[in-house]
């Protein structure tokens, strides 16, 4: 048995958990008038209202006492310290001072960070202003209007999200596209009707050596090379963000288009650096400054205010209490703003990359479950899609709500049905609907008792279904910097009560050597006996499939 289900908390936890099982939401707010003021917290613009939980008093109480047991707080500092917290691959994990606002030095190995960062930072910027200004021209001497960002996981996700969220403060003449898939349909259709003389290329990838991405770069190149006849002038069409300077210049690309990324700083959590230069192309400088900022402010937030005011916290607890005590396996994230449509994307990588470990921080295999399986959807569409299994489905799955309190345009026809449904679907995943509730619905109806009779258990909800919610003004830089970082954070904080190792990802690491290992083996027509036989038997059906039809080298 492992130290944390034998703690103190989390056996108190354990039995409250059998006293607080089939307590009804509804009972708990019928207990208290205040109920929502007591389970709220509001940092800036953004309003969590975590009332809708199946908590009380002493749920909470328990919680922040099993993180006071892990000693949270001190592995906080630790983490903003520059502590190798990261302990597999002897790293510290700082991407909270790429936003760091302060003057003091963050001395890591002896040096200050920070003059590098910002310096970086500036280089970064030069170059996205050259871009959005027309002033950086290609080889025959035209703009860009296109930028190209070639990447995977963080060096893909992180960007599109942003920019995708940030849209209406984008350059709408100047075209953000994003290519991850190494199936060749992504890099081909993004590349059908562009115009090499106007499109600039990121190839960002901390090694350079990512098969994904540098598969994709190379087909980037040689259309760049086929269609303008000349390889000379890749400098002033490409771009890189890696670790790997020699690399990058063999491909062609100038040293001062070369951007660093350092190794503490993790993929899913690279959009604060270098990797995003696709950002500040799209955004600009200003606005990517206010990305910074929010995210610095949720910083200082998580690192001093007390745990019981601590909004990354309590995210991490509401969900540690549903899936180590409840045995709720997933959470649904639900943006209720179309800009938002790409972040349950990018929290699935940022939650499932960190914390879908077995291994906890002393090499051993972990009785408990830990990270969740995180889905989503914009939640209109949720609603006509997965809703009816969160509604009446034999799975509890607790749910995040975003939504903005008012739109970038903010049409008021368009929005206040929106936030109605908000509001509306928050309720009634708490409350549900009794079968005097049904009966009275279907009597005035006027139905008949067989009807009713017939038509009553289809139409009961259960209810007592978790929600959190966050209200924020608007989506603008600074509150997307801010929620973005409440999520980093939660998942930090899950990972330290786990025990487990939240900076790593080795359980990436054997698809990529296997796949190393069977791409030479596809070079050829020789039948493959090396693997188990169904994969022997998949990459021989290949074979033979692939040789009726001609593909191009």
């Amino acid at each position: 048995m492992s130290e944390l289900t034998q703690s103190k908390a989390w056996l108190a936890l354990l039995k409250h958990y059998d006293e607080i099982k089939l307590v009804h939401m509804r009972e708990l707010f019928d207990q208290s008038d205040n109920r929502f003021a007591r389970y709220s917290l509001q940092l800036n613009d953004i309003l969590y209202d975590y009332s809708k939980n199946r908590i009380n008093d002493e749920t909470v109480e328990l919680l922040l006492q099993l993180a006071n047991d892990v000693e949270l707080p001190l592995w906080i500092e630790k983490m903003f310290s520059g502590e190798p917290i990261n302990h597999t691959e002897h790293r510290a994990v700082l991407h909270t001072a790429l936003r760091d606002q302060r003057d003091q030095p963050l001395i890591v190995d002896g040096i200050d960070i920070l003059p590098e960062i910002r310096e970086e930072r500036k280089r970064v910027k030069q170059l996205a202003e050259k871009i959005r200004t027309r002033k950086w021209r290609g080889a025959t001497n035209q703009a860009i209007t296109d930028v190209v960002n070639i990447g995977i996981g963080g060096s893909h996700l992180g960007p599109l999200m942003v920019t995708e969220a940030l849209r209406p403060h984008t350059l709408h003449d100047l075209n953000m596209h994003f290519v991850s898939n190494v199936d060749e349909n992504h890099i081909n259709d993004t590349l059908e009707y562009l115009n090499p003389e106007t499109t600039f290329f990121i190839i960002a990838s901390k090694t350079f050596t990512t098969q994904d991405t540098m598969v994709n770069a190379e087909t980037a190149r040689q259309w760049y090379i086929n269609k303008l006849g000349s390889e000379e002038c890749i400098e002033r069409h490409f771009s890189a963000v890696t670790s790997n300077v020699t690399l990058a210049k063999d491909f062609g690309i100038a040293e001062n288009n070369i951007f660093k990324i350092w190794d503490w700083v993790g993929g899913r959590y690279s959009l604060w650096s270098s990797i995003g230069l696709s950002i500040v192309i799209a955004i600009g400088a200003e606005q990517f400054d206010e990305l910074l900022a929010g995210a610095y402010e949720v910083d200082q937030h998580f690192r001093h205010a007390p745990l019981e005011k601590n909004i990354p916290v309590l995210m991490a607890l509401l969900g540690i209490w549903y899936n180590n005590f409840f045995e709720a396996q997933s959470m649904a994230v639900l943006p209720y703003d179309q800009h938002l449509h790409r972040f349950p994307a990018y929290l699935q990588q940022a939650d499932m990359e960190s914390n879908g470990k077995y291994v906890d921080r002393q090499g051993h295999e972990v009785d408990y479950t830990t990270g969740p399986v995180v889905f989503g959807e914009i939640g209109i569409a949720g609603q006509h899609a997965f809703f009816q299994l969160l509604h009446q489905g034999t799975k509890m799955v607790p749910a995040d709500i975003l939504a903005p309190v008012y739109d970038f345009r903010c049409i008021v026809k368009h929005h206040r049905a929106l936030m109605s449904n908000v509001f509306a679907q928050t309720e009634a995943l708490m409350r549900g609907k009794t079968e005097q509730e049904v009966y009275q619905e279907l009597k005035a109806e006027g139905l008949d008792e067989i009807q009713i009779k017939q038509l009553m258990p289809y139409k009961v909800f259960l209810g007592n279904r978790p929600t959190s919610t966050l209200l924020f003004d608007t989506l603008d830089a600074k509150t997307l910097g801010s929620i973005i970082a409440l999520y980093e954070h939660k998942i930090f904080v899950q990972g330290v009560i786990w025990n487990i190792n939240s900076f790593d990802q080795w359980g990436v690491e054997l698809g990529k050597q296997l796949a190393k290992n069977i791409a030479h083996e596809l070079n050829d027509e020789k039948l493959v006996k090396s693997h188990d036989c169904s994969t022997n038997g998949l990459i021989n059906h290949y074979k033979r499939q692939r040789s009726k039809k001609t593909c191009k080298k």
